[in-house]
């Protein structure tokens, strides 16, 4: 029997995951800066912003493309 295998690069990560692992990286000042929506600059938190980001659609997607643009492996500033 074979496995189907997703062609989703996101396949299997939650929201959630993909978050925390934006703020653990970029910290939410920068994240703010390089998303400019409101639940990352004015007293941000995982439950709020997760919040927001299921209900608008564009924001979860520049989220989304934010996280698959980083690369976790290279220490921040190095670009």
């Amino acid at each position: 029997m074979s496995e189907h295998k997703s062609s989703d690069p996101l396949h299997g990560l939650t929201l959630m995951q993909i978050l925390i692992k934006l703020v653990e990286y970029y910290g939410w000042e920068e994240l703010g800066l390089l998303i400019e929506i409101r639940c990352f600059n004015s007293n941000p938190s995982i439950n709020s912003c997760l919040k927001f980001l299921r209900k608008t659609p564009w924001a979860r997607k520049k989220v989304e493309n934010l996280y698959l643009d980083t690369d976790f492996d290279k220490p921040l500033g190095e670009y």
